[in-house]
């Protein structure tokens, strides 16, 4: 390479530029394929100029380069001979075949003075058989400085070939177009048409029309080409000291130019995914305020279920105290024992176990109505897959463990929440506040045998209200009725205070489990809130940074382009 005062300077200005782009793309979490391309861009500079030879395989690109060499240096043939890249580079010892630090690259050397500063790339064929070979190819392109592209005079410009000259374009690579096996056309105006055929393709696809020669390797080798004479002309201006140099320090910043591309893309669906995922959490907060509503729905109306059983108990306590104590039961009001367990089979009847399966069907509503709740935010989840732009990025990765997160807080709660444990949880508190209304009550008693102990309680306190002082000569015109009044207001005093306790149970307990509930899903979601406030501040600034370097690209590249 001319290292002259400018070329040193475009140089070092190149070099910290694209280390700089290298630097960014991993600080931005760019696939690992991408920022390796970044570190091949850097390494380029200091390897020798590349003239990369791509092509289908029937094309004949070893013997085209038999015949541009002007020696036999590769095996030719008529199906894929070259299964790896070979570099060829000018060397001593003809055909010594030495290894890279890439299994499939071999460095080839002869002593051609042709290839003396230059090294001439031949590759597998697009179209090959086996992937791989096409894999190799287009892995290297990015690599290349130079690229004679070689198709066939009997089959130009196919679909394949148009497809990896796509490669070249995406990566700005400076092409030469072969057509080889002229010799195939008979007429110049069959040369015309291939011509023009294979010049529209090109322009098709690169955006501008490059060179075309019509050669023949067979003609060469035979003993001279015209079309081969017009091509060495062509590829010595190209491969001039100045051109060179001048290729040389624009192919790695097209390299870059299109890593940052990618990068931009990257980030445009990034910061699109970022929007989408705002507007889900918008969503599941919307979701978890819906979610209460529905619960405080549900426990207004168990407790309005709840409250007819007590009032129809309440009705049923009232008609017995009214039927029984009267002067005409006046034997009956002396056998207390048989005056409460009249109470208890006329009055309290199934109460317990009926307000039990109320306490059941209320967890039942509750369990189904919180399980739909985390089956929706895991729906919200499943749906918040990726663009496939980032897929592979740090920012796809970071953002997939946070929702993974969520996602088990979802599913951890829906195992926790399950009808026993609501239920133990609702029995012992329930326990807890009846000791406080009657007293105190056995250790481990049920919802119903609570309430069975209270209802016993509340039949012996007013019962024995009721018959204390209950004589026969004490009995007086007005004792009775005040003993009556007396009981329906304990009667009344009791059932209150057990409907307030019930209703205090339960809306403490929906309260409760519903703090818990919310603080699960702050929990799983505010990581992923932070995320997302910190990904946009970081893309913001990734948007500066990009802008800036880009910048810095197309200003290196001007004068990169304007060196002669």
């Amino acid at each position: 390479m001319l290292v002259s005062e400018r070329v040193q300077d475009l140089l070092t200005r190149e070099r910290v530029l694209l280390a700089d782009i290298q630097s960014f793309l991993e600080g931005q979490g760019a696939p690992p394929e991408v920022v390796e391309h970044a570190r091949t861009a850097v390494r380029a500079l200091d390897e020798a100029f590349l003239m990369v030879v791509v092509g289908e395989f029937n094309a004949g690109k070893s013997s085209f380069l038999n015949a541009l060499l002007g020696a036999q240096v590769l095996p030719e043939g008529v199906t894929p001979t070259t299964d790896r890249i070979y570099v060829l580079v000018h060397g001593e010892k003809p055909g010594q075949v030495e290894p890279t630090r890439d299994p499939f690259v071999s460095r080839l050397t002869y002593p051609l003075p042709s290839l003396d500063g230059v090294a001439v790339v031949d590759t597998p064929g697009t179209n090959a058989i086996i992937r791989q070979h096409q894999a190799l190819t287009e892995g290297f392109l990015p690599r290349a400085d130079l690229v004679l592209f070689l198709t066939s005079a009997d089959r130009p410009f196919t679909e394949s070939e148009r497809q990896f000259l796509s490669l070249a374009a995406k990566w700005g690579r400076s092409v030469i177009m072969v057509v080889n096996k002229a010799d195939l056309l008979e007429t110049q105006e069959q040369r015309h048409q291939v011509r023009e055929f294979v010049e529209a393709g090109a322009r098709g696809v690169l955006g501008l029309t490059p060179p075309v020669l019509l050669i023949s390797a067979r003609g060469e080798q035979r003993g001279g080409d015209p079309g081969f004479h017009a091509l060495r002309e062509v590829l010595k201006m190209r491969l001039s000291e100045t051109e060179r140099t001048r290729l040389k320090l624009q192919n790695p910043l097209g390299t870059a130019a299109e890593l940052l591309g990618g990068e931009e893309t990257r980030a445009a669906a990034a910061r699109q995914t970022l929007a989408e995922d705002l507007r889900v959490l918008t969503d599941l907060e919307a979701q978890r305020e819906h979610h209460r509503g529905t619960m405080q729905g549900e426990l207004d109306g168990q407790l309005n279920r709840l409250g007819r059983l007590l009032s129809e108990f309440e009705v049923r306590a009232d008609r017995f105290i009214d039927d029984k104590l009267r002067f005409s039961n006046l034997r009956g009001l002396m056998n207390s024992r048989d005056l409460e367990e009249q109470f208890r089979r006329e009055a309290v009847g199934d109460l317990p176990e009926a307000i039990d399966r109320q306490f059941g069907n209320m967890i039942d509503r509750f369990v189904e109505t919180n399980l739909h709740f985390w089956e929706d935010v895991q729906a919200f989840l499943i749906r918040r897959q990726p663009q496939s732009e980032v897929a592979r990025t740090r920012f796809s990765y970071d953002r997939s463990a946070l929702l993974e997160g969520i996602a088990g807080s979802a599913r951890d709660h829906l195992a926790l929440t399950t009808q026993q444990e609501l239920a133990r949880q609702l029995s012992q508190d329930a326990e807890d506040a009846m000791k406080g209304v009657i007293g105190g009550l056995a250790g481990g008693v049920g919802i119903g045998a609570g309430i069975g102990a209270l209802i016993g309680a509340t039949a012996l306190d007013f019962t024995g209200g009721i018959l204390a002082g209950l004589t026969l000569g004490s009995l007086g015109l007005f004792v009775l009725p005040n003993k009556r009044l007396q009981a329906h207001r304990q009667l009344r005093a009791k059932v209150g205070e057990l409907r307030e306790a019930l209703e205090r149970i339960v809306r403490r307990e929906y309260e409760r489990e519903q703090e818990r509930a919310d603080a699960r899903l702050r929990d799983a979601i505010s990581p992923f809130t932070r995320f997302t406030e910190q990904e946009q501040a970081r893309l913001e600034g990734a948007r500066t940074r990009g802008e800036d370097l880009r910048a810095q690209l197309e200003a290196l590249t001007t004068d990169v382009k304007a060196l002669n």
